[in-house]
């Protein structure tokens, strides 16, 4: 299989706006949302940043198959399927747990990706699995779960430098860390005193500040937030389901239960709380994984 060449030529198109609401009129700051949901319908969101330089790496390495790892609603898998698809990769994928069928494992099916059901211990241990069936495969290319490396912070770094304005305080959803490091370099590369807000998608999420900090050690504009998990990685309340159907019948911009969404709650209930001062400007960044609504279909 050939490996196509235009993998750089994914043009992003990731707006600014700024959002309008009472609370902000009242608490005297300025919010903005810089929409990476824009920038392909299914690469969408960090996936793409995180995806283009590790894509080029594979590429110049002459590998032409991708094998990546994630859980049966993986926003990362099905960007990482159609992303082979476009580029002229073949996929293979190891899902954590049982055997399942659902609108994401569908669609990474429809772009032609291999998928690997794996019970929950052996899915522990990715670099042994990845050994045990792909060591002898010249052509295959581990990418980890979520696709967190070097690469990916790099790409995600670049964010920073599109901003057209300086923001006193940016809020990002914080799965892997990948993603809060990259917008720590391209901080730092900026010269900016903008504090990084990382809301973290998981219980217990301290560990993630020891994440972050494999891929950027400096973390002097690092905010980490840890208490707006809703119960957990993918799960979600009332409160939290009814917040995202305020926020896209006022705005008309859909926000996900898993990243975006507690992200943005995150950073209403601080400004609520007068947590900064009149005149901040603050940016919210939309991870995309919008996929993940459809889960939710009955609930709200």
């Amino acid at each position: 299989m050939e490996v196509s060449k235009e993998i750089i030529e994914l043009n992003i198109h990731s707006p600014l706006q700024q959002l309008e609401n009472p609370l902000f009129n009242d608490k005297g700051v300025q919010v903005f949302i810089k929409r990476d949901d824009l920038i392909h319908p299914f690469i969408s969101g960090n996936k793409w940043r995180k995806l283009k330089y590790t894509l080029q790496k594979a590429q110049s390495l002459h590998k032409s198959h991708l094998v990546t790892f994630g859980g049966a609603y993986s926003n990362h898998l099905v960007a990482t399927a159609c992303a082979a698809a476009k580029f002229g990769f073949r996929a293979t994928a190891f899902v954590r747990g049982e055997d399942v069928t659902n609108h994401s494992l569908m669609l990474c099916r429809m772009f032609g990706m291999n998928l690997i059901f794996t019970d929950r211990e052996r899915y522990k241990n990715k670099q042994e699995l990845y050994d045990q069936n792909f060591a002898d495969d010249d052509n295959s290319f581990f990418i980890d779960e979520g696709g967190s490396c070097q690469e990916a912070v790099t790409g995600c770094s670049e964010l920073i430098s599109e901003l057209d304005q300086s923001f006193d305080h940016i809020y990002c959803a914080s799965g892997t860390g990948a993603t809060a490091a990259g917008l720590l370099r391209g901080i730092e590369q900026a010269g900016a005193q903008t504090m990084l807000h990382a809301v973290s998608s998981l219980k217990n999420g301290s560990f993630l500040k020891h994440e972050i900090s494999r891929y950027h050690e400096n973390s002097q504009n690092l905010v980490l937030h840890v208490d707006y998990h809703f119960g957990g990685y993918a799960k979600t309340t009332h409160e939290l389901l009814n917040f995202l159907k305020q926020f896209a019948s006022s705005t008309g911009i859909l926000l996900d239960q898993v990243y975006t969404g507690k992200t943005a709650y995150a950073m209403f209930d601080m400004i609520g709380n007068d947590h900064f001062e009149t005149g901040s400007k603050i940016l919210l960044i939309h991870t995309g994984g919008l996929l993940g609504l459809l889960s939710q279909v009955g609930k709200i």
